[in-house]
């Protein structure tokens, strides 16, 4: 009698920032609604070249954001520019009995609008609820090495290793990550992935960046 070896189901993680967005990021989204492009520019021009921490990059931002309304947020959300087909590659994803998590630097009340659209889980930075009566917590604000420990948590609570992970991510923030992750792909990436990543992905379709890895741990 033959045997027929199972499947081995896997953890997808998704970077918010310039991965699922082609080009942009939640900030800059936010910030255009607000008509403060130029000065969250500014910022994120410091957080990527002058070594400025996300959760000063977090205090500064808020600043700017104090008159941020929930319709606000709301349009920054559906006016983005997402890659096409992520509602149909996560769908695959949980059909397959697989699992998907976006894991980002970005405000929690950003990224959590993205399950209504079937990701598992999501995992953003803790900022004050909009519109705004607190400060920002610093401790609430994700990092780099963040993004590795909540991966790791992810992978325990459903009972995966790492190994049977992917990691989709673009910049310097998602490093970290792709080193204790082996199925890997470079989105629309910048220099600091090269090298890093099995798989590298230029174009604004999620649906042809998922096929470089649909199948390789099938």
């Amino acid at each position: 009698m033959f045997h027929v070896k199972q499947r081995q189901q896997r953890l997808h993680f998704f970077d918010l920032d310039g991965t699922l967005i082609r080009g942009s990021a939640a900030a800059v989204e936010i910030s255009r609604q607000l008509g403060v492009d130029e000065e969250i520019a500014a910022l994120e021009e410091s957080f990527l070249l002058q070594g400025l921490t996300p959760d000063e990059f977090a205090v500064r931002a808020r600043e700017l954001w104090s008159a941020l309304t929930v319709d606000q947020v709301a349009a920054a959300f559906e006016g983005a520019p997402w890659l096409l087909g992520i509602r149909e590659v996560w769908a695959d994803i949980r059909d397959r009995g697989d699992r998907c998590a976006v894991i980002s630097l970005s405000p929690d009340f950003f990224v959590e609008r993205l399950l209504d659209w079937g990701v598992d889980t999501v995992h953003g930075s803790h900022w004050p609820t909009v519109p705004f009566t607190e400060p920002i917590h610093r401790p609430g604000i994700l990092d780099a090495r963040a993004k590795v420990r909540i991966a790791r948590e992810l992978c325990a609570e459903y009972g995966m290793d790492p190994a049977h992970c992917v990691a989709y991510g673009d910049s310097m923030s998602d490093a970290e990550l792709f080193a204790i992750v082996p199925d890997t792909v470079a989105v629309n990436a910048d220099h600091h992935l090269a090298g890093l990543a099995r798989h590298s992905y230029t174009g604004g379709d999620l649906r042809e960046a998922y096929a470089l890895v649909r199948n390789s741990a099938a």
